[in-house]
């Protein structure tokens, strides 16, 4: 019930990257969640990634000069692609899309819709547009603990040159050790909500795993 209290806590145990989402800002198409993330931001020495409701280039601006590192463009880089392209030569490795996957098509407007698009033709499309990542959840277990889709993220990373972080079913240790174990197939990270929240991930433990 405290996001910045949260995020002071990762800090403290030594978190430098903190992949943050404004949920109502995903479905109504604009930034809602805007103090909270401010004072996130002012907590200083954390990277901050952050997506929902970035849907025109002047919210990236705004968040990018208030000291976010990653802007995430999710349902933006599928309704208009030019502004990926805009956003990455105004920001050059700031800007990551958000590919929310169900059976290898893109869901969209906060998993309220889904598209006949494959996931991989949206990564092609943006391939030499200067992205700092892709960021593919596999909303059929994003949540569910029941470990991510690996050998499919890692398939979808193998056919393109852009770095890829594993979101969705993160349930233990052994999770993350297998997907530091693909790293050189383009796997850059992992990102993890429940799994922490509910205990079953030790923090320090992870940062371990995936550092060394």
């Amino acid at each position: 019930d405290n996001p910045v209290a949260r995020a002071g806590l990762f800090k403290k145990l030594g978190c430098q990257w903190i992949h943050v989402v404004d949920l109502d800002g995903a479905f109504s198409g604009k930034p809602v969640n805007y103090k909270i993330i401010e004072k996130i931001i002012n907590l200083k020495d954390l990277n901050i990634q952050l997506g929902g409701g970035i849907r025109d280039i002047n919210t990236i601006d705004l968040w990018i000069k208030l000291g976010v590192q990653r802007v995430i463009l999710g349902t933006a880089a599928m309704k208009t692609p030019q502004l990926v392209f805009e956003a990455c030569e105004k920001h050059p490795n700031k800007i990551v899309i958000g590919l929310d996957v169900r059976d290898g098509c893109i869901a969209v407007e906060g998993w309220l819709e889904q598209s006949d698009i494959e996931a991989i033709s949206i990564a092609k499309k943006f391939e030499n547009s200067g992205l700092a990542s892709i960021v593919y959840t596999d909303i059929s277990k994003d949540g569910l603990l029941r470990g991510p889709s690996i050998d499919e993220t890692v398939n979808f990373a193998k056919k393109i040159k852009t770095p890829v972080i594993v979101s969705g079913g993160i349930s233990c240790a052994e999770d993350l050790m297998q997907i530091k174990s693909k790293e050189s197939f383009g796997i850059e990270g992992v990102i993890s909500g429940r799994a922490i929240y509910d205990g079953r991930l030790d923090i320090k433990e992870s940062n371990k795993i995936l550092s060394n």
